[in-house]
């Protein structure tokens, strides 16, 4: 692992490469990656020729705050396109030196695994009656990585002095802060970077090791460690023991608030809980709490009842987010049906309120149900009875029976259930029924 490794011609343009797929925003010089590919045979002539020398210094890092799905904020680092790149070809010699080193119960930001094989590896350690876990939560984890024991670390395999201290001037990289105000970096690896999530394993694999030397059972993603253990006593003494072992040994700090020993059907990790059944031992994946109120919040946000465009066009949004949402939450147990059943259910009323808004008087409503094969009696009194709001009126009888499931299918709605069956064809699940097709 050499500078010349890092800055050959063939390592910077694949970086380039990888950097431009990812569509990134502009870092503070606010050079698009566009605008760095129109000179970039000179840009990168420039940057090698810095890189063998030692004299490149990363820029500024554009600090921005996103939110987080269990509340609060995340802050992001977003470096300059180049510093992108180049923090992009400082990974690509790394990985492959320390990617196979790296433990089998390590899952985030490495390749072939993923928050699908975390879930997998703990549903396995339950089967295995280890019904207790050890949820840790590390506070801060990317703005506390202390500098001097990464750097430590590193100098375990790497040699090159150059290649370190490129490494070291990219962590202390000053930050713009979202008020314009720039502040030194004394430690952490903020995220965003290309190089952080490989930097954060090399730190966490100590904990890795450490957890395999005293024989636990263990799954970590990225900084969400579970420990599986058969009893709560045990799970109090590993917390004690591990607690010290993180905060004395590895200089980062446990949230206290947020970790805990409990069973795993109460606790969120990669967006699902566990449980075990106790009449045929069988773990269920289920969606955590977190994860249904979340999903809840997107679909208020992508159907408002002031949408003012097309029906079409809220449909096609509502498709793009939950087309992934459900790919990603597939793996859940047959028992989460019921969920899926309801949020299609409350994703169809959503758009029935904003069809009503859309037909704005009580008379056109009536029209249009009447033509949608309703009974005109039935249709003109379901929509003058009382006073209603457009919400109560969309799970009206009459609404219901117009603007039937199946106008919103033939629309392209995607349905969540539909898809978690045509996921899961190996599952033998009799489907819901809906009485005439409503719901």
């Amino acid at each position: 692992m050499t500078m010349e490794e890092v800055a050959s011609d063939e390592n910077l343009r694949s970086a380039f490469q990888a950097v431009a797929s990812n569509h990134g925003a502009p870092g503070p010089d606010r050079q698009s990656v566009e605008e760095v590919r129109e000179h970039l045979d000179d840009v990168l002539a420039i940057v090698r020729r810095e890189l063998l020398e030692g004299r490149y210094r990363p820029g500024l890092i554009r600090r921005v705050y996103i939110p987080k799905a269990g509340g609060g904020e995340r802050g992001l680092g977003i470096p300059n396109v180049m510093d992108r790149v180049v923090q992009q070809a400082v990974h690509q010699v790394l990985s492959p030196n320390y990617e196979p080193t790296f433990h089998g119960s390590s899952h985030g930001f490495r390749p072939g695994r993923s928050c699908h094989t975390a879930i997998a590896e703990a549903r396995r350690y339950l089967e295995e009656g280890y019904e207790w876990v050890v949820d840790l939560d590390l506070e801060k984890f990317f703005d506390r990585v202390h500098h001097a024991r990464l750097l430590s670390r590193l100098e375990q395999k790497v040699k090159d002095r150059k290649l370190l201290n490129l490494i070291l001037r990219m962590l202390k990289a000053k930050v713009v802060m979202p008020d314009g105000v720039v502040v030194a970096t004394e430690e952490g690896t903020p995220q965003g970077g290309p190089l952080s999530p490989l930097l954060s394993n090399i730190v966490l694999d100590e904990l890795d090791q450490e957890l395999e030397r005293r024989g636990h059972r263990f799954v970590r993603y990225a900084d969400d460690s579970n420990i599986y253990v058969r009893s709560e006593r045990s799970g109090q003494r590993v917390m004690a023991s591990i607690k010290r072992f993180i905060e004395g040994r590895l200089r980062l700090k446990v949230n206290a608030e947020k970790s805990a020993v409990a069973r795993p059907e109460e606790r969120h990790f990669v967006g699902f809980r566990l449980r075990r059944e106790p009449m045929d031992g069988e773990v269920e994946v289920l969606l955590s709490k977190r994860s249904k109120e979340r999903i809840d919040e997107r679909i208020r946000e992508l159907t408002p009842r002031t949408w003012g465009r097309s029906l079409n066009d809220c449909i096609a949004r509502v498709n793009e987010y939950l087309r992934g949402w459900i790919d990603f939450f597939s793996i859940s147990s047959a028992a989460e049906l019921r969920t899926l059943h309801g949020l299609d259910a409350h994703i169809r009323r959503r758009l029935r309120a904003i069809v009503l808004r859309h037909w704005k008087r009580r008379r056109t409503i009536a029209k249009r149900l009447i033509r949608l094969g309703v009974a005109a009696k039935a249709a003109w009194r379901g929509i003058y009875q009382g006073n209603r709001s457009w919400w109560t009126l969309s799970h009206s009888n009459a609404v219901d029976r117009g603007l039937r499931n199946a106008y919103f299918a033939e629309r392209g709605l995607v349905s969540l259930e539909q898809r978690w069956r045509e996921l899961n064809p190996e599952l033998v699940v009799a489907p819901v029924q809906l009485a005439l097709g409503l719901g």
